[in-house]
């Protein structure tokens, strides 16, 4: 079933979530652990990262320098297709520009529909640690609206291949990010919009948002997408905050503001109990509100860490499936 059709239906779960792909060489079972601690909650689906391998040179000998990959997590057709046969779930897979050519993408695209995924996120992806800067490959995308386009193609049996004949058209229900306090690298906020916009026409189908901490920004969002004709679904994607550090952390890695409210909250917290409380009641008034406006379900940035999450959809829904 695709994200649409799953939103389209009157009684659907309204809790979804993100998974984090365990890193190279670890098991699969804390992916496994999680959907234990969540599956009760019958999200509407799962979608699960992708992050493309980080590297660096190291010198073996005189001027010779060796590419070695330093982090490294599987990616996501394994653990998608592992996901849905245990758990009965649909998936939904990150696509990202960075790091592949077309034809690695296309191949992906493949497998994915092979083991009947019919749900991606397109994205373009973020720069790795060593470049600073997102650098396109060389035979890859630059931005997800092209991303976009080669999954659309692909809907309609254009391969890259002209050569190929009696290609099968694929069915791939596409969705893009959505940021509520625009995307750091835009310019400003109506040509973060425009290009949103862009994304919709060639084809994309559901948005999901960066997270946020402040409801506002997301119905503003809402609002000004309404506004510039955007009418697809947007889905509200939140996190509860855990940790002191996370103040500092979540601002400079995903460039979002934190209220003051919730920042004095979590000062005033003399233990770390008392500030994951305060970031958990933060994000249960969030997602109780969200939920009043009738978002179309609440998307939840588990971070490889159920137990949040799981307690914030124990006291927002009050009970689960036995």
């Amino acid at each position: 079933m695709t994200i649409s059709e799953i939103l389209a239906q009157p009684e659907h779960s309204r809790f979804s979530l993100e998974l984090l792909p365990p890193l190279k060489g670890q098991h699969i079972d804390s992916i496994y652990r999680a959907m234990d601690a969540l599956s009760a909650f019958e999200p509407a689906f799962v979608d699960v990262t992708y992050h493309r391998e980080e590297y660096v040179y190291r010198e073996v000998g005189p001027g010779l320098l060796q590419k070695r990959t330093v982090r490294k997590r599987p990616g996501t057709v394994g653990i998608c297709a592992a996901l849905m046969n245990r758990y009965d779930v649909e998936t939904v897979p990150h696509i990202i520009c960075g790091g592949f050519s077309v034809e690695e993408t296309e191949n992906a695209l493949i497998d994915l529909d092979f083991v009947g995924v019919r749900n991606v996120l397109a994205l373009r992806g973020d720069a790795i640690r060593s470049e600073g800067r997102f650098k396109a490959e060389a035979d890859g995308h630059a931005f997800a609206i092209d991303l976009v386009d080669q999954i659309v193609d692909l809907n309609k049996g254009i391969y890259l291949d002209p050569d190929l004949k009696n290609t099968m058209a694929t069915d791939f229900c596409i969705g893009v990010a959505g940021y509520p306090e625009k995307h750091f690298e835009a310019p400003n906020p109506d040509s973060d919009l425009r290009w949103l916009k862009k994304k919709v026409e060639h084809g994309a189908e559901y948005i999901i948002t960066q997270m946020f901490f402040d409801n506002k920004r997301y119905f503003d969002f809402v609002n000004r997408c309404r506004a510039e004709g955007i009418d697809v679904p947007i889905i509200p994607g939140i996190k509860p905050l855990t940790t002191a550090s996370q103040l500092h952390i979540l601002p400079q890695v995903f460039h979002v503001d934190l209220p003051e409210a919730l920042v004095q909250s979590v000062e005033a917290a003399k233990t770390r109990d008392q500030v994951k409380k305060a970031g958990m009641d933060w994000c249960t008034q969030q997602a109780e509100e969200l939920l009043e406006q009738g978002v179309p379900t609440l998307h939840f940035y588990t971070m490889g860490k159920a137990m949040p999450t799981q307690e914030i959809a124990r006291r927002v829904f009050g009970h689960v499936k036995a």
